[in-house]
């Protein structure tokens, strides 16, 4: 299992930022998920590393 937080903010990221950003249920800042680790979910993160700390 992998933890991303969202610590800064999508807005003003282009739609496909925006949408994997929701895509990995990060919805506000500060939100903290737990998701597993996949090769699709890490591609996913990597897309936004900018955006998100992992732990």
């Amino acid at each position: 299992m992998i933890k991303v937080t969202l610590v800064k903010s999508g807005i003003g990221k282009n739609k496909k930022i925006r949408d994997t950003l929701k895509g990995l249920g990060l919805t506000r800042l500060n939100k903290t998920v737990e998701l597993k680790n996949t090769p699709a979910i890490r591609g996913m993160i990597n897309k936004v590393s900018f955006l998100v700390k992992i732990d």
